[in-house]
């Protein structure tokens, strides 16, 4: 089995910082890409950015030059450091890694899903 956990989140006055982290474990799996998602109440879940095994991000035009995305492909973790934060960066949010498995004889391919983080902005 894989298990993917976040930590960090919280709340937080509007231009504030905060810090996520996320590490994928388990046993005789190799992560692609990983990335992060959010999903405010009454909306559906959106990207924030994501970033491959190579180091090459992408991002929500919402978060372009406050979020980065950083990764160890090591420890198998990946951060969101979330900088200059506004009301409605408030969401909880997931971290994802589609991730290769050895199962038996084969490797398959999958989507693993953290169980979220609270992330609260006051204005």
């Amino acid at each position: 089995q894989v298990q993917v956990v976040e930590s960090g989140g919280g709340l937080v006055q509007a231009g504030g910082s905060l810090r996520l982290s996320c590490v994928a474990s388990g046993s005789d799996f190799s992560i692609n890409t990983m990335g992060w998602y959010r999903q405010a109440p009454g909306k559906q879940r959106e990207l924030v950015g994501t970033i491959t095994s190579g180091g090459h991000t992408n991002y929500a035009d919402s978060v372009k030059a406050r979020f980065t995305i950083s990764r160890d492909n090591a420890k198998n973790t990946v951060n969101l450091q979330m900088n200059s934060l506004k009301p409605e960066d408030t969401a909880v949010y997931y971290c994802h890694a589609n991730i290769r498995r050895r199962i038996g004889p084969t490797i398959r391919a999958g989507d693993y899903w953290g169980q979220g983080t609270q992330v609260t902005v006051s204005s």
